[in-house]
C-alpha cells in the first residue's frame, strides 16, 4: 500500500472542520510535498517530520511522498498536523497497520526527538469531532498536555500520548499492553481566587449597584476620582456573578483553548480580562491573517474591565458598540471569515475629568468646562448609550478610611444574585439583559406611579429607545432581587439613579 488516509481538524474561527490527510508514496527523485493552502508552520513540518521519524527509529522512505491536506481550499495553518502526517507516512510504507487509523483523528506537534508538543484548540477540535459524526464515532488521539481539556467535552474517546513511538506501539501492539489508555479525567473545579466585597470600606450605593448589574448581566461603568475604589470595586465583581452552566463552561473554555490560554483547573471559572489602554482594535476584537479571538472574545461568559476608559484610543471604543448589542463578531478578510462568540458583561471605570478631582470636596480641580467635555466626549454618544448603568464612585471620608471593613462578604450577595438569576431563567430563559423588545412588553409590567415616573424622565432626560429598554431592564432586575412580580415606582426610581452618571442632571425634578 502506497497511500494512507488520517482525519484531523482545521481551525476557522469557532469551527474545527475535518481535514483528511492523504499521503502518496511514488517512484520518482526522494522528497516531500505538502498541497492544500498550507501556510509557513505546515511546510515546514516536513523537516520536523523527517528528523522525528529517524530519532525514532523509523526509516524515512527515499521515494516521492506527496501529502495532501483537503478540501484544498481551506487555509491549514499551526503545527497540529504533524503527527497525522508522520503516521501517513509510515502507513503508507508499511511500516504501522494501516486498518485502524480510519477509527481516529489526530492532531500534535513533533519535536525533532519525537516527543508530542501540545496544540491550540485542542478543546474545539474535541467539540467539533462530537457534534458533527460522520456514522461511527471517532477517537481522538493527542497530545498528553491537552487531553484534560478534551476530555472535558461529554462522551469524546480521547488517547493522550507522550511520543511518537506510543502512538505508533497502539497500532502495532499485540495486546492491551501496549495499546493507549483512554483519558477520563474528572474536571477539577479550581475554587475562584477573586478577592472578598468585605475588603470594600463604604461605597454602600456602589456595592448595591454592582449586586443589580450581577443579577441581571448589566454593562456598568464607574466613574470618580483617583483612590474612590472603582478598580477594587472592579476586581471583586467576578466573584459576585452566578455559576456557569455546562454549556458556557464549555463555549467559553473552546474560546480560550484557540489561544492555548485554557488551564482545566478552571473549569466553569467566569474569566476576567483587563486589557491595558494602550490596547489595539484587533487585540480587542480579534483578527489577524488567521483569525483569532480578541478579548471580547476570551472574556465570554465573564467580565472585560476596561480601566481608564477615556484613555483607550476611541476608534478601538467603537469597535465595542456591536458586539454589546449582539454577542458575536464576525471577522472578515478575503481568504476567510470566522465567527466568535462574544457574550460579555462589560465593567468600566473613569476620572471624571482630566486632572481626576471634579466635583471632589477638596476642590483642587482646576480644570476648565471645555477639558472636561473634551476628556469625556473621549467617550461617543453611542457608545455611553449601551451601557446599562453609569454609577458614581464618591472619594472616602477619612474616618471611613481608618475603620475596620464591616462591608457583606461576597458569598451572601452571590447567593442574592443567584436567587434573582433563578427567576430570571424561570420567567423568560435568559438573563435580563438579553431580553427582546417583546420580552420587554411581557415581562417588565410597571405599576402606575412607576410608569408616570419613567415617562416623565424620559422626556426630561431626552433619553433614546435603548436607553429606556435598559433603565427597564434594571428597574425588572430590581425587581428581581426583592422578589417582587411587579416593578413598583421604588425599583423604577433606583434604576433612574443607576443611569444618571456622565452627561446627565442631577436634579430632575
Amino acid at each position: 500500500m502506497s497511500l494512507a488516509v488520517l482525519r484531523s481538524r482545521a481551525l476557522a474561527g469557532m469551527d474545527a472542520l475535518c481535514v483528511s490527510v492523504e499521503v502518496h508514496l511514488a517512484n520518482g527523485l526522494p522528497g516531500l510535498t505538502i498541497v492544500g493552502l498550507p501556510d509557513a508552520e505546515v511546510r515546514e513540518s516536513k523537516d520536523r517530520v523527517r528528523a522525528a521519524l529517524q530519532n525514532a527509529g523509523f526509516e524515512f522512505p527515499a521515494r516521492r511522498i506527496t501529502v495532501n491536506l483537503a478540501p484544498a481550499d481551506l487555509p491549514k495553518e499551526s503545527g497540529r498536523f504533524d503527527l497525522p502526517i508522520a503516521l501517513g507516512i509510515l502507513a503508507a510504507s508499511g511500516q504501522i497497520p494501516n486498518i485502524e487509523l480510519e477509527r481516529y483523528e489526530f492532531a500534535g506537534e513533533l519535536s525533532l526527538s519525537g516527543e508530542l508538543r501540545p496544540v491550540r484548540g485542542a478543546l474545539a477540535m474535541t467539540v467539533a469531532m462530537q457534534r458533527f459524526k460522520e456514522g461511527k464515532p471517532r477517537a481522538f488521539i493527542l497530545p498528553l498536555a491537552n487531553a484534560d481539556e478534551a476530555a472535558l467535552v461529554s462522551g469524546a474517546i480521547i488517547y493522550p500520548a507522550a511520543t511518537l513511538l506510543q502512538v505508533c506501539g497502539h497500532f502495532t501492539a499485540s495486546d492491551a499492553d501496549g495499546r493507549l489508555v483512554r483519558h477520563t479525567p474528572k474536571p477539577g473545579q479550581a475554587a475562584p481566587a477573586y478577592p472578598d466585597f468585605s475588603d470594600v470600606k463604604g461605597q454602600i450605593i456602589t456595592k448595591r449597584a454592582l449586586e443589580v448589574a450581577a443579577a441581571g448581566f448589566h454593562s456598568v461603568l464607574l466613574i470618580g476620582p483617583p483612590g474612590s475604589g472603582k478598580t477594587m470595586l472592579a476586581s471583586r465583581f467576578a466573584g459576585l456573578l452566578p455559576a456557569m452552566t455546562d454549556e458556557e463552561a464549555l463555549e467559553s473554555a473552546a474560546v480560550q483553548s484557540l489561544t492555548g490560554g485554557f488551564q482545566a483547573e478552571r473549569w466553569k471559572v467566569r474569566p476576567f480580562r483587563s486589557p491595558h489602554h494602550t490596547t489595539s482594535g484587533v487585540a480587542l476584537v480579534g483578527g489577524g491573517q488567521v483569525p483569532r479571538p480578541g478579548e471580547i472574545s476570551l472574556a465570554h461568559c465573564g467580565v472585560l474591565f476596561l480601566d481608564e476608559l477615556p484613555e483607550f484610543d476611541r476608534r478601538v471604543l467603537e469597535v465595542l458598540r456591536q458586539p454589546l448589542e449582539s454577542g458575536r463578531v464576525t471577522i472578515s478578510r478575503a481568504a476567510q471569515h470566522a465567527d466568535f462568540p462574544a457574550r460579555f458583561q462589560l465593567i468600566a471605570a473613569m476620572n471624571p475629568c482630566p486632572c481626576g478631582y471634579l466635583g471632589h470636596i477638596s476642590g483642587k480641580c482646576h480644570c476648565t468646562s471645555e477639558g472636561v467635555l473634551r476628556y469625556q466626549d473621549r467617550i461617543s454618544g453611542p457608545l455611553l448609550d449601551r451601557i446599562d448603568m453609569q454609577i458614581e464612585v464618591p472619594a472616602l471620608e477619612p474616618a471611613t478610611l481608618s475603620a475596620v471593613a464591616s462591608g457583606e462578604a461576597s458569598a451572601l450577595i452571590a447567593a442574592r444574585v443567584a436567587l434573582a438569576y433563578e427567576r430570571q431563567l424561570a420567567r423568560q430563559h435568559k438573563s435580563n439583559q438579553r431580553m427582546s423588545t417583546r420580552d420587554i412588553d411581557r415581562h417588565c409590567r410597571l405599576d402606575v406611579k412607576g410608569e408616570q415616573m419613567l415617562r416623565y424622565t424620559m422626556l426630561k432626560l431626552h433619553w433614546s429607545a435603548r436607553a429606556y429598554h435598559r433603565v427597564l431592564k434594571v428597574a425588572r432586575t430590581i425587581a428581581d432581587l426583592a422578589d417582587s412580580h411587579l416593578i413598583t415606582y421604588e425599583h423604577v426610581n433606583e434604576a433612574i439613579q443607576f443611569r444618571r452618571g456622565l452627561r446627565e442632571p442631577k436634579n430632575i425634578h
